[in-house]
């Protein structure tokens, strides 16, 4: 086994456990498969294999991000005209899926939610 562990794996259910760490998140079940949202806004959807999920992303950046990491993100045919992207479990560490869920919930959650809680989704300075 090595010293060093570059990547704990992180599961589905870490996604439910940070998604609804979030301020006024709740999950909800729709086309069988649990969603969170914040203020009815959906920002993330696990599907059944439970080995990714999905988030909000403006189309541009989402582009991007598959040309830029294909390993990690993915668009789902039912989803490329949406602005939502697939993200696969398995390449991300913990501070990655806190740090996408967080920038989804900034995307969905209304005004007044973003300026009470203005440190979601702001990475930390060291």
């Amino acid at each position: 086994m090595s010293k060093s562990r570059s990547r704990s794996r992180v599961t589905s259910e870490d996604v439910r456990r940070i998604a609804l760490a979030l301020p006024e998140t709740v999950e909800k079940v729709a086309w069988s498969m649990p969603t969170f949202r914040v203020a009815g806004k959906m920002f993330v959807t696990v599907p059944d294999d439970e080995t990714s999920f999905a988030v909000r992303c403006p189309k541009v950046e989402r582009d991007e991000l598959v040309l830029a990491e294909p390993d990690k993100f993915w668009v789902a045919p039912h989803e490329a005209g949406s602005a939502w992207v697939r993200v696969r479990l398995a390449a991300l560490d913990a501070d990655e899926l806190k740090d996408i869920l967080a920038d989804s919930w900034r995307q969905a959650a209304p005004p007044r939610l973003l300026e009470e809680h203005p440190e979601v989704g702001v990475a930390a300075t060291e």
